[in-house]
Order: C-alpha cells, then sequence, then structure tokens
C-alpha cells in the first residue's frame, strides 16, 4: 500500500499541487470486484481544498488515472454500518449515497478517521458519522502536541509551519551572533533554552508588577457585572410588560378574527336570504291574476301570462343546500304548488268551455256555406286561441296531464266540427259535378251517403263505357253490327254508353275538372292552416318530444281535468318521438273524414266519366308536388300522396278497361271494316291526355300508358285484319296504320316517335301489297304469260330462245296482246277502279293514293313486258296494242268519272 501511496502521490497528485494524506482499496458494494482508491488529499496553496478523489487503474495499461472528485464540504453522512463488529462496509452520502467495500476493516477505520480529522481542521463542517466506533474518533483528537493524519504524516500535518519573514531575520541575525549555531547544535539550544528561561522570568515579574492593575481591572469588572445585573433586572420587567401587551393583542386579534367571521357570515346569510326574496317572491298582483285573472280579455290574458312565467320561474329556482329544510321555503314552495294546481284548474276549465263553444258557434254557421262551393274558414277560433298560446306551453311544462287532456278534447271536438264541414262541402261538390242533366243529379246526389250502392254503380259504369272511356258512339256501332247474342248481352251498357256520350261531353269535364281543382283549392289552405294553429297553439316545434296527448290511458287524467277519450286507432297508443310525429296524428284525428270524402269524390267522377281520372291524376298530381315542397311529412302531404296513389290506380284501371275493350271487339261479316273504332278513341284519348297533361308533373305515367295503349292497338288491328272478311288484311291494315301514323305525327308525341316510324311503315308496306296483289285483273292472260316467260329462262333457257317454246311462241304472244286491246284494258281499270272504291272508307279518303300508285304499278309491269318482249322476242316487230300515253289516259278519264 506504501507503494501504492506513492506511485499515486507522484504520477497523479504532485503535478496538480495536492498531498495524499489518506487512501483505501475499495470496490463497489453489490456488484463484481472492480477494485479502485479512494484518496483524501488537500491542496499545498492557500486556501486550502479538502477532496475526496476514486483513482482507477487504467484498462490500457500499469497507470493510474482520476475517475471521480468529490469536495469534502459536500459530504453529508458517513456510515461504517456497524461500530461494535468488523466490516469492512461503508457509505458516503454525498449528492447521492455511495456502497463501498473496502479491502480490510483496519483500512477502512483509517481512512474514515483521516476524514474525520480534515473535517475538523479545515472545514468545522458538523458531518454525521454513523455506526462508528467512539474509541476511533477520540483517538484522533489532538492533545496539545502534534497528530497524525494517517498513520505516518504527522509532520506534514501538525507539526509544520511555514515561517514568516520577521521570524526568518531574527533566526538568521541569532545564528550570526552565535557562531557555534551550525557546527554545535546542542549548544545553540541550550543557550536559547537559558535565554527563554530568562524571557519567562521577566514576564512573570512584569505581571506580579501589575498586580494593582488587575486588581483595580477586577473591580471594574465587578461593577460592570452590577450594572449587567441591572440592566437585565430591568429588561425582565419590560419583558413580562410586553408579554402583558402580547397577551392582549392576542385576545384582540381573536376577538377580531370572531368579528370578521361573524361579519362575513352575516354576509353570506344576507347573499342567501336576499337570493331566496328575489327568487321566490311572488307579488300580489301575480297571485291575484293566477287565482281571479280575467281570462277572457286580453288585458287579463297578458296578466296571466306573466303571472304564469313568473310563478314558473320560482319554482324553477335552483335551491342552494339546505336552503330545502327552511321552514319558509317550504310554506312558499306549497304556495306556489297550490297556485300552480289552482291556474291549471282555472286554464283548463275555460278552454275547455272555449273549444265547446267554439264548435257549437261555428256548425250554427255552415247554412252560408251550402250554396257556394266554399269551406268555413276558422281563422278567427284559431286567432282567439293563439292569445292562450303561452299559457299552453305553461300548462304543458307544469301539468303535463291536464296539457294531454286538452290536447284531447281540441281534438275530439274539431273533429267533428270538421266532419260536418267536410261532408257538407263534399256533398255539394258531388251534386255539382252530378248537375249536367236532372237524370244525372237524381242519379247521383244519394251517392256519397250508400257505400255498398256506390261500389256497385261503380262497376256497372265501369262495364258500360260506350268509346275507350264510354264517350266514343263509333264502338257502341261496330257492337251494334255485332253478333246477336253480343247485342243482347250489351244492349243496356250501350244505354248507358250512348248517355255518357250525349251528356258528358269536353264541356262537363271541363267543369268536372274545375270543380275538383276548387275542392283541392279549399281542402288545402284549410289543412295548413290548422296544422300551423296546432304547432303554435300546443307549442309542438319549441321543446323535446312528448307523449301524444291521444294516446295517454283514461286513469292519468285527474284533478278535475276533461276525461280522455281514447281513440280507436291502436297506433295512437305508441309513443311518438318527435313533435312532427304528434302534429301529424293530431290532424289524422282532426281530419279523418277528409280521406274518404275524397276518395269517394274520386269513384264518383270516375263512374261519371273514366276519362275524368286524367283529369284527376293531373290535379293531385301538382298538389301533392305543391305540399311535398313545403313540407313532405305534414298531414297534407300525406293524405294527398295516398289518394294520388287511388287516382293513378283509377287512371292505371281505366287504360286497362280500353285495352280490354280493343280485345273484345267484333267486326261485322257482311259490312267493310273501315277506320276501327279504338283507332279513333286512342285518338281522342290522346288528344284529350295532350290537352289535359300540357306542362304536368307526371307526365311520365301518360307515356306509360301511351305505350300500353299503342302496342295493344297494332296487335288489335292486326288481328281485326286477320279476322276480316268482307275487307281484304291489306286495306283493313293500310287505312288504320295509315290514320294511325296521321294521329301520331300531328300529336307529336315524343315517346311514340318509333311507333310512329312503325305505323307509317305498315302503312307503306301493305298499300304496296294491295296494289299488287290487285293488278293481276286487268291484264291476267298476259300477266300468265310473261310469268310463264320468266319460269323458262329461270329454269335456264336462254332468252333468245324462248321464242322456239311451243307455249311461248310468237303467234301464241301475238294471240295474248290481241286478246288486250285499249279498249278491253281501260274496262278492266274501270272494273278494278269500283273495286277498290268498294274495299276503301270514305274517312280515310285513301282512293286517289291507291289509284296513284295502281298507275305507277301498272306502268312498271309495262315497262317489264317491253323488256321481256325485246329480250327474249328480238327483231319480231311485237308490241302491245296500247302505249304508256293510253295508260295515262285511261287512268285519269277514270278518275275524273267517278
Amino acid at each position: 500500500m506504501t507503494a501504492i501511496k506513492h506511485a499515486l502521490q507522484r504520477d497523479i497528485f504532485t503535478p496538480n499541487d495536492e498531498r495524499l494524506l489518506g487512501i483505501v482499496n475499495v470496490c463497489k458494494a453489490g456488484k463484481k470486484k472492480k477494485n479502485c482508491f479512494l484518496c483524501a488529499t488537500v491542496t499545498t496553496e492557500r486556501p486550502v481544498q479538502v477532496k475526496v478523489v476514486k483513482v482507477k487503474k487504467s484498462d490500457k495499461g500499469d497507470f493510474y488515472k482520476r475517475q471521480l472528485t468529490w469536495e469534502l464540504r459536500d459530504l453529508i453522512e458517513v456510515d461504517a454500518k456497524d461500530a461494535s463488529k468488523e466490516n469492512p462496509e461503508f457509505d458516503l452520502h454525498f449528492e447521492k449515497v455511495y456502497r463501498w467495500v473496502a479491502s480490510s476493516t483496519a483500512e477502512k477505520n483509517s481512512f474514515i478517521s483521516c476524514i474525520w480529522k480534515l473535517n475538523q481542521r479545515y472545514l468545522r463542517k458538523k458531518v454525521e458519522f454513523v455506526n462508528v466506533s467512539s474509541q476511533l474518533l477520540e483517538e484522533s483528537v489532538p492533545s496539545g502536541e502534534s497528530q497524525s493524519v494517517a498513520g505516518g504524516d504527522e509532520d506534514t500535518l501538525d507539526d509544520y509551519q511555514e515561517l514568516s519573514a520577521r521570524e526568518e531575520q531574527d533566526i538568521e541575525g541569532m545564528m550570526e551572533v552565535c557562531e557555534y549555531a551550525i557546527s554545535n547544535a546542542e549548544a545553540f539550544a541550550e543557550q536559547l533554552s537559558r535565554e527563554l528561561q530568562v524571557l519567562d522570568g521577566a514576564n512573570i515579574q512584569s505581571i506580579m508588577a501589575s498586580e494593582k492593575q488587575v486588581n483595580t481591572l477586577m473591580q471594574l469588572l465587578d461593577e460592570a457585572l452590577g450594572e449587567v445585573d441591572t440592566i437585565e433586572g430591568k429588561l425582565s420587567s419590560y419583558e413580562e410588560m410586553l408579554q402583558s401587551v402580547k397577551d392582549q393583542m392576542d385576545q384582540i386579534s381573536q376577538s377580531n378574527r370572531l368579528i370578521q367571521i361573524s361579519n362575513a357570515n352575516n354576509g353570506k346569510l344576507l347573499n342567501e336570504i336576499q337570493f331566496l326574496v328575489h327568487n321566490m317572491d311572488l307579488s300580489k298582483g301575480h297571485i291575484r291574476a293566477l287565482q281571479d285573472g280575467d281570462l277572457t280579455s286580453p288585458k287579463g290574458i297578458e296578466a296571466c301570462i306573466n303571472a304564469a312565467e313568473a310563478l314558473l320561474q320560482c319554482m324553477n329556482v335552483a335551491l342552494w343546500p339546505g336552503h330545502d329544510k327552511l321552514m319558509a321555503v317550504k310554506q312558499q314552495q306549497h304556495l306556489f304548488t297550490d297556485l300552480r294546481d289552482t291556474f291549471a284548474r282555472r286554464l283548463t276549465n275555460h278552454l275547455n268551455n272555449v273549444f265547446v263553444h267554439q264548435g257549437h258557434d261555428q256548425s250554427s254557421t255552415l247554412s252560408q256555406h251550402t250554396v257556394e262551393l266554399t269551406l268555413p274558414k276558422h281563422s278567427p277560433l284559431h286567432r282567439d286561441l293563439l292569445r292562450y298560446a303561452k299559457l299552453m306551453e305553461w300548462l304543458k311544462i307544469t301539468h303535463r296531464e291536464k296539457y294531454e287532456g286538452l290536447s284531447r278534447t281540441y281534438v275530439d271536438y274539431m273533429s267533428r266540427l270538421y266532419e260536418r264541414e267536410i261532408k257538407d262541402f263534399f256533398e255539394i261538390a258531388k251534386i255539382k259535378m252530378a248537375g249536367t242533366s236532372k237524370e244525372a243529379k237524381g242519379k247521383f246526389a244519394t251517392l256519397p251517403r250508400k257505400e255498398s250502392a256506390l261500389k256497385q254503380e261503380t262497376e256497372s259504369l265501369h262495364g258500360s263505357s260506350g268509346k275507350l272511356t264510354g264517350s266514343t258512339s263509333s264502338l257502341n256501332k261496330l257492337s251494334v253490327q255485332g253478333s246477336n247474342s253480343r247485342r243482347s248481352q250489351s244492349s243496356s251498357l250501350l244505354d248507358m254508353g250512348n248517355m255518357s256520350a250525349s251528356d258528358l261531353d269536353v264541356a262537363d269535364r271541363t267543369k268536372f275538372d274545375k270543380i275538383f281543382e276548387q275542392v283541392l283549392s279549399e281542402l288545402e289552405p284549410l289543412c295548413l292552416a290548422e296544422q300551423d294553429f296546432i304547432s303554435k297553439f300546443f307549442k309542438l316545434q319549441q321543446h323535446p318530444p312528448v307523449l301524444p296527448p291521444l294516446a295517454q290511458p283514461e286513469a292519468e287524467d285527474s284533478d278535475g281535468g276533461v276525461p280522455s277519450r281514447m281513440p280507436p286507432q291502436a297506433e295512437h297508443r305508441h309513443s311518438l318521438s318527435s313533435d312532427k310525429d304528434m302534429v301529424r296524428l293530431m290532424m289524422n284525428k282532426v281530419f279523418q273524414s277528409i280521406e274518404p270524402e275524397l276518395n269517394s269524390l274520386i269513384a264518383l267522377g270516375d263512374k261519371m266519366d273514366s276519362f275524368h281520372s286524367l283529369y284527376m291524376l293531373v290535379k293531385m298530381s301538382h298538389h301533392v308536388w305543391t305540399a311535398e315542397n313545403v313540407d313532405p311529412a305534414s298531414f297534407l302531404s300525406t293524405t294527398l300522396g295516398n289518394v294520388l296513389v287511388t287516382v293513378k290506380r283509377n287512371f292505371d284501371k281505366c287504360i286497362s278497361v280500353q285495352i280490354r275493350q280493343m280485345e273484345e271487339v267484333k267486326i261485322s261479316k257482311k259490312s267493310k271494316v273501315g277506320i276501327l273504332p279504338f283507332v279513333t278513341g286512342f285518338e281522342e284519348f290522346a288528344e284529350l291526355a295532350e290537352t289535359i297533361f300540357r306542362n304536368a308533373e307526371r307526365r311520365g305515367d301518360l307515356d306509360k300508358a301511351y305505350v300500353k295503349l299503342i302496342r295493344a292497338v297494332f296487335m288489335n288491328v292486326e288481328k281485326v285484319a286477320n279476322e276480316s272478311q268482307k275487307t281484304p288484311r291489306d286495306v283493313v291494315m293500310m287505312e288504320n296504320f295509315h290514320h294511325i301514323f296521321s294521329t301520331l305525327s300531328q300529336l307529336k308525341i315524343s315517346c311514340l316517335d318509333a311507333e310512329r316510324r312503325e305505323a307509317k311503315h305498315k302503312y307503306t308496306d301493305h298499300l304496296q301489297s294491295y296494289v299488287i296483289n290487285s293488278l293481276g285483273q286487268p291484264l291476267e292472260k298476259l300477266n300468265h304469260f310473261f310469268e310463264g316467260v320468266e319460269a323458262r329462262v329461270a329454269q335456264g333457257i336462254r332468252e333468245e330462245e324462248v321464242s322456239y317454246q311451243l307455249a311461248f311462241n310468237k303467234q301464241e304472244l301475238r294471240k295474248v296482246i290481241k286478246e288486250y286491246p285499249g279498249k278491253e284494258v281501260k274496262k278492266g281499270l274501270d272494273n278494278l277502279y269500283k273495286k277498290v272504291d268498294k274495299h276503301l272508307c270514305e274517312e280515310e279518303s285513301l282512293l286517289q293514293v291507291v289509284w296513284h300508285s295502281t298507275q305507277d304499278e301498272f306502268i312498271r309491269q309495262y315497262k317489264h313486258f317491253e323488256d321481256l318482249i325485246g329480250r327474249c322476242y328480238p327483231g319480231s316487230g311485237i308490241t302491245m296494242e296500247f302505249t304508256i300515253q293510253d295508260m295515262l289516259e285511261y287512268f285519269s278519264s277514270i278518275a275524273q268519272s267517278h
């Protein structure tokens, strides 16, 4: 260890002007044995700095290096772990605790002793030495003479003291006086000792000589001590006085604190009292208004509204904890409850009477609306009741049962009132619709009251349609010309069809359209006004959803409220999710008769003339579109939408009836067909529909109906043409498809462009077919001869060799040609003209068209015959007995003669 100590002093500490005073070989506790040294050092320069340095052997060689350095003044505690037993472990507490294990207990004790001495000598800092043997510390206490610091460095720590400059001069002067000071040190020391004794004796004598002065000094000290005692006595009295003042001040401070607490408590109490008085005090005027306020005059209603809002505000005050236990608060809350119940009962009874009286007053004024097709206006009733809207809102918040009872009462009375008004209104509308003649009025006046008769008459009227829908007499004429069994089965239907054709004309349809529009125009503002009133009066747009009043059980009605009236509908018992659902439910109850009455009116219009469904579809679609733009979920929108489904169903039924009538058409075997009745019926239908559906919202429905009808027309025209015996099939197809093409071209219906082109194609094809099939008769033998020539050529015989065939030689050709001189040709064409005229009908005016096409076809065949003669009989000089110019004259003269 001595060699290591000298090596460390030489290599590490001497270059840094430090001296190594203590060393111990240690390793960290609890870890692998990596040895290092803790060194206690001091600096050689003043002021002296004491440090603890951790030195570790380098990994790359045998030299040592500094690793950590701590200032001794930062040391807080030294823990030796055990003072009674030998234990090499110890802890040094700097900014954190460092635990070490020394190589031996002796080294640990020597190092701790060195630390204790350095602390006592240089720092004077109280470092805690824990679990350190007191004997170890006592051995380290200095006793007059120099003590060793760390086992071997006594001279360097305690005895060594640097000489001052004056001491160096004195020593040099003494050594110069004594010549043998250097050669004989003992003699020099003895001389110095004798001179020191002489000086000590002189000092003692001087002290003894100054005894009198010492006595005087002691006397002064005694007097000073007396004065000190006097001053201490006064200070004690002053301290007692100050203690008394302190006690009094403490009492005053305690009193002030209690006063402050009392003031603070009084302030809080005052705030709470003011809070209660301000928020729970209801004025006498408000109390009088709630108890006896006038609910009929505007001023009285306004006073009641203000009082009710003040009462609600007082009842909704958020009380502080403990307020509800105060007797005054309980009494005030009881007063508020009594006032609330009293006013709720008064308000409920008053509004109940208002509902009943207004219902009776309104019903008494219905007579003035019996002449004109108008519905009574309820705006005065709404205006009077809206004055109570805020009170209804108050009732909804404070007394839900009474609010719901009033809702049921209003709905009940108003539904009865509206039911009477709406039934009378629709009764007038039906009379006006059926009032085109006395017979019609007598026929339809009682329809709304008899549902079974209504259904029966609906079936009979739908079955009696004369034309496609009951307005065209041509189908009746066709049916009369049919079989006897058909006539006998449908004679009564034809009579009703004839009545419809004569009475329900365009003017009657227009009148029906106006009446139906007026009905919808009267219903629309009525429903909107009532829905707006219900929303505002019952406050169904400003608060969270509540249970519908119509769905509450009777047991919930109490406190003298209006008895609950449960609706029959099961769905009314279901809780609703929003105010809009509640409004719609109330509207359904109030106007429960509108939808049945509308359906009854629609059934009547459909019985009168199934074409009325076109007018109703357009009008109803427009009103549904308008209602949905305002509010898609409103009662009006929903109701009209449901009725629109019925109207659309009637419209589809009208189309189906027309198609069925087409399929049931029977033609006469003894007369020519002409233009079929359902073809003219489709023309009338399309013209009327285009007039009705101009700028309509539901054009798509009509386009679909057009497609269904035109396909049925096409199919049944071909069916009738195939069944025709009197009129050639090509004539039936040509005339009817020409009429269809003309109709579609005139109306310009975009969705039927393909059908228009198809009709033109069919008309052209059958015109050509009819002309070709009819031309064989004027030149029959000539046609047969040249057909034989073409057949021989087709069999492979060369054209110039045909004349050598026995049946087709030149003599046979001349014989056939001689049979058709110009006079015979003209006669044959005249007969052909008469036959075509007999086939064609007059109303379509196709005779000249067919005759012109016949002329063109005849000229074409003439040229064809001339060509065959030129190719098969070259150089024969054979020609026809007539020329093309002759033919043109024949055709012209025949047309002019007829």
